[in-house]
């Protein structure tokens, strides 16, 4: 069954000089603006697969760039997009609360209120998944840069559904199959991303405060670090993980800043497979250029895989409703 998520044909388009330009067809979502929760930032914007049986797999999207500082919804790049809808996966694109969002409006430690935000997406989605003939069976995450933070924080903490409460959205399951992670910094603890990538500096509005006072106030802060960041959760049974990245691991590009080329290094993704082995989870994979990831090429190809298995087959535990 088609929908209509496709513009057909061409938008014209001037340009500086009055010449027509024809731009490119581009995909619109079914639904847009849909509330998950009563905060203007809690919304979602879903994309129904152009073919595809349904119940339809869907990938849950965090975009980079806005989302987790500054509030704002950015959809996974035209390719990227076309390549999820056209082999029958639906694509949820979020918003929610950003850490800008939790320090001008004193909501709390800034990175509870938006990475509570990205689990009660998940919860949403599956809650309302026949409102779209989604498979609540078969819900994945992603995100590029700084969306990657939520995307692992809803995989490494496992089960958080609150059976006992009177919200309906928190009694639902927050479990997922699996996680793409794009030029990800999967961690909020200051000691451990200087481990990993020395000299890097990054997310200390997660504690609304400068990195440095992060690392002073490390033991202060450790409550909320062990409760939120990825690296503190992580498994043995957490979905399997996929990282990409674009940078080398041995040099940044030479018009690349240093810090630009830290914060997005594969040595945060190389620490983090690291500690997964150690605490028995072997389904973290890492790519980057010297590196390649026999059994999935690209991050997509990973999820792709993912989205399109049996759900008897996965090795997370069958979702209670």
């Amino acid at each position: 069954m088609k929908h209509m998520n496709l513009i057909i044909g061409f938008v014209l388009l001037v340009s500086g000089a009055g010449q027509v330009l024809a731009a490119p067809s581009l995909y619109v979502p079914a639904a847009t603006n849909v509330a998950y929760g009563p905060h203007p930032h809690q919304n979602i914007d879903v994309y129904l697969p152009i073919n595809g049986d349904t119940p339809y797999p869907v990938l849950i999207w965090f975009g980079g760039g806005t989302g987790l500082f500054k509030s704002g919804k950015k959809a996974p790049k035209a390719s990227d997009l076309d390549r999820l809808l056209t082999n029958g996966c639906a694509v949820v694109n979020t918003q929610y609360r950003s850490l800008d969002d939790a320090i001008k409006e004193k909501l709390g430690v800034p990175i509870a209120v938006s990475l509570s935000d990205a689990r009660r997406v998940v919860q949403f989605v599956r809650l309302t998944a026949s409102k779209w003939k989604l498979d609540p069976e078969r819900i994945a995450v992603a995100g590029g840069s700084q969306g990657t933070l939520p995307s692992l924080y809803v995989a490494c903490a496992g089960e958080k559904a609150n059976p006992k409460s009177n919200d309906p959205v928190e009694r639902v399951s927050t479990r997922v199959i699996a996680v793409g992670a794009n030029r990800s910094q999967p961690s909020i603890d200051p000691k451990r991303m200087q481990e990993w990538v020395p000299g890097v500096e990054w997310g200390a509005p997660a504690f609304g405060c400068s990195f440095a006072d992060s690392l002073k106030r490390r033991e202060e802060l450790l409550p909320i670090i062990n409760e939120w960041s990825p690296d503190a959760l992580l498994s043995r049974d957490t979905a399997p993980i996929y990282f990409e990245y674009d940078y080398s691991l041995h040099g940044k590009p030479d018009k690349v800043p240093e810090m630009g080329y830290k914060v997005h290094s594969p040595a945060w993704a190389i620490g983090f497979q690291k500690l997964a082995r150690e605490r028995g989870n072997h389904q973290v994979y890492v790519k980057y250029p010297e590196v390649e990831v026999k059994q999935y090429p690209s991050m997509w190809d990973f999820l792709l895989t993912m989205l399109h298995a049996n759900p008897a087959s996965l090795t997370t535990p069958k979702i209670s409703h």
